[in-house]
C-alpha cells in the first residue's frame, strides 16, 4: 500500500547552485546511460522510482550512473568494501572551493590545468578529482596511505581518457604524515580533505548500526555499510578532531607551497579546538563555509598563511596564465 506523501521540492535547495545534482534523480535518464541500474530500481513506499539505499551494490551502481551521466565517466569501479561516497555532497565541496578561489581573484573562478588542487585521502573512488576536472578543468594531486586505493584510482584515471594528464596519484609513504612526503617543489592552489570521522572501530560500528536501522526502519545488529568504507577511510586515532589539528600543525610547514588549506568538519563541537589550533599556527585568515544536504549540516574550514602581497602575485598568475 502506498503512503501519502508531501509534495517534493523541485530542487534540493541546500546544495550549491552550480551542483548538477540539485534536481531529483531522473531514473529514466540514468538508466538510459547505465542500463544495469534498472535491476536495482523500483517504486518505493510513495510510488516514486528509487533504489534501496541500504544496499551497497545498488548505491555503487547508482554512483556509476551519476558519474557517467553528469561527469562523462565511462569506466568507474571500486574494490569490495571501499568507500562509495554520495556524489552530491562531494560536488558541493568542489564548488565551494571554486568560490573560495574566486573570492581572491576578483570574483572570477580560476579554471584550467594550471590550477592545482591537492586531495588528501583521494580514496579508491577518486571522486573529488573527477568532479574538479569536469567542472573546472583543474589538475589534481591525489594522496592516500592505502596502496589499493592508489592503484584503483590510477585504474580509473587510465580508463577515462579525459582524466589522463590531469590527475597525479601519490602514495603517502608515512601513514602518520599528511603533507610531508607529498608536497615537493611545487605550488598548490588549494588542498581539500574529508578526514576520517570516527575515533575507533567501535565508534564506526555503532554509527553504522544507527544508520542501517534508520534506513531499514528496524533494529540492525550486524550492519552492512551502504556506502562502504575501510578502516583507514572511516576512523583514526582521535578521530576527525585530532586529524584536523595535526593537519593544521603540518600545514604551517608548507605555508609557502599552498595558498589555501581546507577540510570538511562534520561535527560543530570540533570547531573550538580547530580554531584554537589555527590561532596557534598563526593562520593569516580563516573561513568557515556552511554546507547542507538533506537533514545533514556540515561545513568547510579553510585557512591561509598568505598575506595580501602573496595573494596579489597569485592573482596576477590567474589573470595572465589562466582562463577566466
Amino acid at each position: 500500500m502506498l503512503r501519502e506523501k508531501k509534495p517534493h521540492p523541485v530542487e534540493k535547495a541546500k546544495l550549491h547552485p552550480r551542483n548538477r545534482n540539485r534536481g531529483r534523480y531522473d531514473f529514466a535518464e540514468l538508466i538510459a546511460v547505465s542500463p544495469e541500474l534498472a535491476n536495482f530500481t523500483a517504486p518505493n513506499i510513495y510510488g516514486d522510482n528509487s533504489i534501496d539505499f541500504a544496499n551497497p551494490t545498488a548505491v555503487k551502481i547508482l554512483n556509476q550512473a551519476l558519474l557517467k551521466f553528469f561527469y562523462g565517466i565511462e569506466n568507474w569501479n571500486i574494490p569490495p568494501d571501499y568507500l562509495c561516497p554520495p556524489i552530491p555532497g562531494r560536488a558541493d565541496y568542489i564548488h565551494y572551493i571554486a568560490d573560495l578561489l574566486a573570492s581572491c581573484n576578483n570574483e572570477k573562478i580560476p579554471v584550467g590545468k594550471l590550477v592545482t588542487c591537492l586531495d588528501i585521502g583521494v580514496g579508491a573512488n577518486c571522486i573529488y578529482p573527477i568532479i574538479g576536472c569536469k567542472e573546472y578543468g583543474w589538475s589534481f594531486i591525489g594522496t592516500d596511505i592505502d596502496a589499493v586505493s592508489i592503484a584503483n584510482a590510477t585504474q580509473i584515471v587510465e580508463a577515462n581518457s579525459h582524466l589522463k594528464g590531469s590527475i597525479n596519484l601519490r602514495l603517502q609513504p608515512n601513514p602518520t604524515d599528511i603533507f610531508r612526503g607529498i608536497i615537493h617543489d611545487e605550488l598548490i592552489d588549494v588542498s581539500i580533505c574529508n578526514p576520517p570521522f570516527h575515533a575507533s572501530q567501535a565508534d564506526a560500528t555503532a554509527a553504522a548500526v544507527k544508520k542501517s536501522s534508520n534506513l531499514t526502519q528496524k533494529r540492525v545488529k550486524n550492519p552492512t555499510l551502504n556506502f562502504g568504507g575501510t578502516s583507514n577511510e572511516l576512523w583514526c586515532e582521535g578521530g576527525e578532531e585530532k586529524f584536523i589539528e595535526k593537519m593544521i600543525v603540518e600545514s604551517r610547514e608548507f605555508r609557502a607551497s599552498c595558498f589555501w588549506f581546507s577540510t570538511l568538519v562534520s561535527k560543530q563541537t570540533h570547531l573550538k579546538s580547530i580554531y584554537s589550533a589555527l590561532d596557534k599556527a598563526k593562520a593569516v585568515e580563516v573561513r568557515t563555509i556552511p554546507m547542507g544536504q538533506g537533514n545533514k549540516i556540515s561545513r568547510i574550514v579553510a585557512w591561509t598563511f598568505w598575506d595580501e602581497k602573496l595573494r596579489k602575485v597569485w592573482r596576477d598568475l590567474s589573470r595572465n596564465h589562466r582562463k577566466d
